[in-house]
């Protein structure tokens, strides 16, 4: 089994490196603290570990504070502990010398998920519930720029914003609001072409992948990779099927167009066209 688990794991870097050789003319660059922004440190296992939104990274902060000793357990921590804590330092606390001592001798890794269903599941999150700052800050400019006759309901609120309008917002050269990590490529997140990751797991095999990388690192053997879903637990999670039902609203111009916008992550992570 762990054979094949290496094998996979040659075969994903292979493909990355090879994107980035392709396409990307930066991989002499320096590497400055702006591009380890999102990656966190773990220094007792030796981990860093960049964190890309909705493909499981409130349980892989929670696994990164258990392996630190500042948890005896990942079901003690609670979400927000976990997002506004500050319990992990991150690699752009360092300083030149800290970062790049780190970048050459820790185990670096990522976790990626097919791009539709992780925008899906990004929407689904910050629109579909109350949300003091999505709804407020993204949501009212959404409405306000992609909406005709929208209600001053609506344009006070920024809730309900359609996956339709946030289409537009994110395809939008001249977006009202910026970007957000949740839904940036994971290219733009983790600088895959500029540091080279020495493990690549992905959500959908989220399971497996997890748990070969904690045996890889050496880590307690009752450390297993947290299987519960983190918030609006009683929701099924985002599917193909749930993500396909959120594409069909789209007119297919539209439906290319996010393919276009997230080509260089299904190129890279080795996702196919859906």
């Amino acid at each position: 089994e762990w054979k094949s688990l290496y094998q996979i794991q040659r075969e994903r870097k292979r493909i990355m490196r090879e994107t980035c050789s392709k396409y990307k003319s930066n991989n002499r660059r320096i590497i400055t603290p702006y591009h380890v922004s999102r990656i966190f440190v773990e220094d007792k296992y030796r981990v860093l570990y960049c964190e890309v939104p909705k493909a499981g990274c409130s349980n892989w902060k929670r696994v990164l504070m258990v392996l630190n000793g500042l948890a005896s357990s990942t079901k003690d921590i609670q979400h927000n502990t976990v997002h506004y804590g500050n319990y992990l330092k991150r690699l752009d606390g360092f300083d030149h010398k800290g970062i790049y001592h780190r970048l050459n001798t820790y185990t670096k890794m990522l976790f990626i998920r097919e791009p539709f269903e992780k925008l899906v599941s990004a929407f689904r999150d910050k629109f579909e519930h109350p949300n003091n700052y999505y709804h407020p800050v993204f949501g009212k400019a959404i409405i306000s720029r992609y909406r005709v006759n929208a209600t001053k309901e609506a344009l006070k609120t920024g809730s309900g914003v359609k996956f339709k309008e946030f289409i537009e917002y994110l395809l939008d050269v001249h977006r009202p609001v910026g970007m957000d990590i949740h839904w940036d490529h994971v290219n733009r997140l983790c600088s895959p072409c500029l540091i080279d990751y020495d493990f690549v797991g992905k959500f959908e095999s989220m399971e497996e992948d997890a748990n070969f990388f904690l045996h890889l690192i050496g880590a307690p053997q009752n450390l297993t990779f947290p299987k519960f879903k983190d918030r609006h637990s009683n929701e099924e999670r985002t599917t193909t099927k749930i993500t396909q039902q959120y594409f069909a609203e789209l007119s297919p111009s539209q439906r290319q167009q996010s393919y276009d916008f997230y080509y260089m992550d299904y190129l890279m992570f080795n996702y196919s066209k859906p």
